[in-house]
């Protein structure tokens, strides 16, 4: 089972804080943590702890950030060969969490700026030989775009994750086999303002006829809504023992749907497995000590049946 990445890596930067500031104001009594962060590694990281040969393309600076990935994506056993040194500064995400565990996040882009097309075409090779690709959007769309495409001309199955999501290039619907927004991303990818007025099912919907494949809308504590030619489908939620910090729980999920469709569980199993991820995650401080194994996975799906 072999899965490519094609996404970010950055150092992400967390101040647990009391509450978020307003504008202009300034909160005390924060605790500042530093760790490996961006979807893409993230999502190549929890896909190999979950069993999977993984392969990673990126970007880093010549930094001390860079070096540190480096030795992550060793320890983790996720080839990295393909990895660009950019002349820019590995990116740095800086992310405010509250008591309730939601989160705010800025990102200072950096070295991911220089992924384009052509580190892409580099790529290739383990786009064609993965089972699944996987691409999320925290990089310059000339990337995106040419990934999908890759995979596409490839015949590898294809999975984006549209976060931060803005809307898509039209060339890029045809290019994806399955799509998973979460409900705030949904409406940003089909160009809509906030009043638009649709639910879940008609974005689930609105999305599957867009790009013709499965649509996978993340719904938090709902669950998750799966949209294929069939119709519109509900999973529901794989309870979370206690949630401390949202942050990685979506790259969690995304790399167990991933693994698991790589496997050849149907999707609504699927994201089943992946609800799971998430909830693991969520419980624990911290993206890469929250990212599950398979068998804490086991565990949980264990005690749940």
């Amino acid at each position: 089972m072999k899965i490519a990445v094609v996404g970010s890596y950055g150092a992400g930067l967390t101040m647990r804080v009391p509450k978020a500031p307003a504008a202009g104001e300034t909160v005390s009594g924060g605790l500042f943590d530093s760790g490996a962060g961006g979807k893409g590694s993230n999502q190549a990281v929890g896909a190999a702890r979950l069993g999977a040969e993984v392969a990673l393309l990126t970007a880093v600076g010549d930094d001390e950030f860079g070096r540190s990935a480096r030795e992550l994506w060793r320890r983790e056993g996720v080839s990295a060969q393909h990895v660009v040194t950019a002349g820019a500064p590995t990116m740095v995400g800086f992310i405010l969490v509250e008591p309730s565990g939601e989160n705010r996040i800025a990102i200072a882009p950096g070295a991911l700026d220089d992924l384009d097309a052509a580190a892409v075409d580099a790529f290739r090779a383990e786009i064609a030989s993965a089972d699944i690709l996987v691409v999320s959007m925290e990089i310059p769309e000339e990337a995106v775009v040419a990934a999908l495409r890759a995979g596409r001309e490839s015949g590898t199955r294809t999975l984006l994750n549209p976060a931060p999501a803005r809307p898509l290039p039209d060339a890029c619907w045809p290019l994806i086999d399955v799509l998973t927004p979460n409900q705030t991303e949904a409406p940003v990818l089909l160009g809509l303002d906030e009043g638009h007025g649709l639910g879940d099912e008609d974005l689930a919907r609105a999305l599957q006829g867009r790009t013709g494949g499965t649509v996978v809308i993340t719904r938090g504590g709902e669950g998750a809504l799966v949209a294929q030619d069939t119709g519109v489908m509900a999973v529901p939620p794989h309870p979370a023992r206690t949630v401390v910090d949202t942050t990685g729980a979506g790259d969690s999920f995304t790399a167990a749907l991933a693994v698991a469709l790589a496997e050849g569980r149907p999707v609504d199993r699927a994201v089943e497995f992946a609800a799971t991820a998430g909830a693991h995650t969520v419980s624990i401080a911290g993206v890469i000590p929250a990212l599950p194994t398979r068998a804490q996975l086991n565990a949980l799906i264990g005690s749940a049946s």
